[in-house]
């Protein structure tokens, strides 16, 4: 077992060397420590600066920002959300996170970060192994995405795409 200094300097540069999310199991396992040890080492590299983002694939460093960015307001059921990840990564788009209005907390978002097939069907497949629920189920399926693109003209075939499958909320 090695020390927590060394151990955060060889996480980080798995992160950076890396060209998908690397789990905190992953390290876990890596280093003999317990998940919640390497919870604790990414939460000190953030505290010290590092960009590194929790994403349901793992940790990863954040890429430098897209050129344009903007929000779509969507709803669907809990059958239709594979299909309106791949409606916007099919037209170019990158979702970075997903946010509900709640009328206790406010806005509260994920990150998310899917960015082609794989990462909806790892999100898909993590949904359904751990149970788990959408932020819009809190909300009725009403929530917003940011979402990066390279093109102006993506953003127009993101929410023509949503429209014509009835997922863009207007």
């Amino acid at each position: 077992m090695e020390n927590g200094k060394v151990r955060q300097e060889k996480i980080k540069s798995t992160l950076l060397s890396a060209k998908k999310a690397v789990s905190a199991t992953h390290f876990a396992k890596e280093f003999g420590v317990s998940r919640q040890t390497i919870v604790g080492d990414i939460a000190l590299l953030r505290a010290g600066g590092e960009d590194i983002l929790a994403t349901p694939m793992g940790y990863e460093y954040a890429e430098p920002v897209e050129p344009l960015q903007f929000t779509v307001v969507c709803q669907h059921t809990l059958a239709q959300t594979e299909q309106e990840l791949l409606l916007i990564i099919h037209a170019g788009g990158t979702v970075l996170n997903v946010a509900v209005d709640h009328p206790i907390y406010g806005q509260l978002s994920g990150q998310l970060t899917i960015r082609n097939e794989s990462d909806v069907h790892q999100f898909m497949y993590h949904l359904q192994r751990f149970k788990g629920h959408l932020l819009s189920e809190l909300t009725d399926g009403v929530h917003s995405h940011l979402i990066a693109v390279q093109q102006a003209s993506q953003m127009d075939e993101i929410r023509q795409k949503l429209r014509d499958n009835e997922i863009l909320y207007e």
